[in-house]
């Protein structure tokens, strides 16, 4: 009776085992680390860093007599409180309210007209839809401030040629829109390409389709495009919303031009500012960055899920 000899493959078992592969799994973590690991220490240092920092000085005074003494929330609860503080806020929701829409509905109109392709000089109108953006917010609200001016600027030189009186752009209830109307001119181009990038990359074919059903070129923008770039829509707006609460360069330059109608609490931003550098309040500041921080993350969030859930 002769013995039957198991038929073997001819491969060997990897060298180690399951410790082999513990290694090499090891490995490629510390090659990721390598990678990632630049941007952990900067993303540390410029952004972690700050916000514990200033959540430390939230829970503290400083006092003229005693020194800076530990007050623990007595800070959140005096930015509760503040009227000054709500009062900024409600000015920028407002100004969110009113100049967002407007924008986003400009930059998407000039985008859905160059996607039409029935622009003529279509790459020189989009450059110069866009330039505004490069132009630096200090330079433009300078620009348009001197152009408000009644006394020294192009209203004023306005209402002395044909003899009128313009109302003051530049007057407590004119100056937010008057602000507005700079940050729309500024990021029109910015939110236009974020929207024409878009819809560059949108099936040429969903066109093709939705034309041989009989859609006009109203029914293709409503029901096609603008469903295809829902994602970019979303996306601008929670960067709107950002920039909205982040209000500051333009309010705290033309405080200089409109002093009577800027406060030093205009904005949240504004008002920060001027707790820090003008009233040596270094620990109110923090506190109040900190609940506006908060606040502006609740408000981002929340336009998110309600872009997601439409988009699902």
């Amino acid at each position: 009776m002769t013995a039957v000899t198991p038929i073997t493959t001819g491969r060997r078992p990897p060298a180690g085992g399951s410790r082999g592969r513990r290694v090499r799994r090891g490995r490629r973590g510390q090659v990721g680390w390598v990678f990632v690991g630049p941007f952990m220490g900067v993303f540390a240092l410029v952004f972690l860093a700050p916000i514990i920092y200033s959540l430390y000085l939230s829970f503290f005074r400083d006092q003229l007599v005693g020194g800076t003494s530990f007050v623990g929330l007595d800070n959140f609860q005096r930015a509760f409180e503040d009227e000054q503080f709500w009062a900024a806020v409600g000015r920028v929701a407002l100004f969110l309210v009113v100049q967002v829409p407007v924008m986003l509905g400009l930059a998407l109109l000039v985008a859905l007209a160059l996607d039409s392709g029935r622009i003529y000089g279509k790459s020189f109108f989009r450059i110069a839809v866009f330039l505004p953006y490069a132009v630096p917010a200090v330079v433009a609200t300078l620009m348009w401030g001197f152009i408000y001016g009644t006394r020294f600027g192009l209203v004023g030189n306005f209402n002395d040629a044909f003899g009128v009186s313009l109302p003051d752009p530049l007057s407590p209830s004119l100056v937010l829109a008057s602000i507005g109307n700079i940050v729309t001119w500024e990021f029109i181009g910015y939110n236009m390409l974020i929207f024409y990038s878009a819809l560059r990359v949108v099936p040429k074919s969903l066109y093709e389709a939705a034309e041989i059903d009989g859609a006009g070129q109203w029914r293709i923008i409503t029901a096609v495009k603008i469903p295809a770039i829902r994602g970019a829509l979303v996306i601008a707006t929670i960067f709107s919303v950002i920039g909205s609460f982040q209000l500051f360069n333009e309010p705290s330059i033309l405080q200089k031009l409109a002093p009577n109608a800027i406060t030093t609490y205009f904005t949240p931003n504004f008002y920060t500012y001027t707790l820090s550098f003008s009233g040596r309040q270094q620990n109110y500041a923090a506190t109040v960055s900190l609940v506006m921080g908060v606040v502006t993350m609740i408000i981002a969030y929340a336009v998110q899920l309600r872009g997601m859930r439409k988009e699902a």
